[in-house]
């Protein structure tokens, strides 16, 4: 992969880090990724094809994860739509007035956030591994967490796995972690469990305080009626790209957000769990991002 420019940017009292990897003269992919996931999460290999394609990828730490700042929630709690303004602020902070939009899970939310409401900072949307933003997954999860039927009105449960993974009550740490990415990776695809166990040293090493990404889960369940604005709205070329083994977000997730975004193509990804661990997943991944 070329080389890489590390800076901070500021959104309001925050500090954002950054990376910037590619021509900063041509356009830029924004890479938004999920709920507790450091910029790192983003694999190196993914990056590199999309600089292959044309681009300069950026990819960031949203506040409460790795090297940016920590955020007192009891003081000063967010939601969904102040993590989306992290990510004008990381445009600003490049002078770009536009990107293309690639957000992954709850990054996936944030994506659909900016193209709904800043429109013109956004050049073209991919939704990953995600669900529609107004969707309130708690009532469904509930439900498959307590072993109890899904209700009709519902977007798929998480899978069987997953909720087991959830319901086990693993210590936190390195190999709870591992754990969770081995159910995230889904049981068709190889597991890459030496490159997942790096990328999770990395984040623990890197991180200001690990504790804080947990509240992500919070900023979520935060009081957002910007996330009912109708996805109707969105005007950008959108692409979803979702696995068929996602144990998250099930296929019909992806297969909701095609239906409410105007002209939106889904991407189906044979074996694709949650995250991007199997060998060559990556690249795959990267050559279906909207350009």
């Amino acid at each position: 992969m070329v080389d890489a420019h590390e800076r901070f940017v500021a959104s309001g009292a925050l500090r954002i880090w950054t990376e910037r990897v590619g021509d900063p003269e041509l356009p830029a992919v924004l890479m938004v990724m999920g709920s507790a996931a450091q910029g790192v999460s983003c694999p190196d290999a993914l990056v590199g094809r999309l600089v292959e394609r044309g681009v300069q990828v950026i990819r960031f730490d949203h506040r409460d994860t790795g090297r940016s700042s920590v955020v007192d929630f009891e003081a000063h709690p967010y939601a969904i739509a102040d993590m989306a303004r992290d990510c004008l602020a990381v445009l600003d902070g490049y002078g770009l007035d536009s990107a293309h939009v690639a957000g992954a899970s709850l990054g996936g939310m944030i994506a659909q956030w900016l193209g709904v409401h800043v429109p013109h900072r956004v050049r073209s949307l991919t939704v990953m591994s995600s669900s529609p933003m107004s969707h309130d997954p708690g009532p469904a999860r509930a439900r498959a967490l307590a072993g109890e039927p899904a209700d009709p009105d519902d977007l798929p449960p998480p899978s069987p796995a997953f909720v087991a993974h959830l319901n086990a009550g693993l210590p936190p740490g390195i190999e709870s972690d591992v754990a969770l990415f081995r159910v995230f990776n889904g049981p068709v695809r190889p597991f890459d469990e030496p490159a997942a166990r790096a990328m999770l040293e990395l984040a623990f090493s890197r991180a200001v305080d690990p504790a804080a990404a947990a509240n992500h889960h919070r900023a979520v369940w935060m009081d957002d009626p910007s996330l009912m604005a109708p996805l109707s709205s969105i005007t950008a070329p959108t692409s979803i790209v979702h696995g068929d083994q996602d144990p998250v977000y099930p296929l019909g997730h992806g297969e909701a957000l095609t239906a409410l975004i105007p002209g939106a193509v889904l991407h189906v990804v044979p074996g694709m769990g949650h995250v991007m661990t199997s060998p060559g997943l990556p690249e795959e991944v990267a050559d279906l991002i909207r350009l």
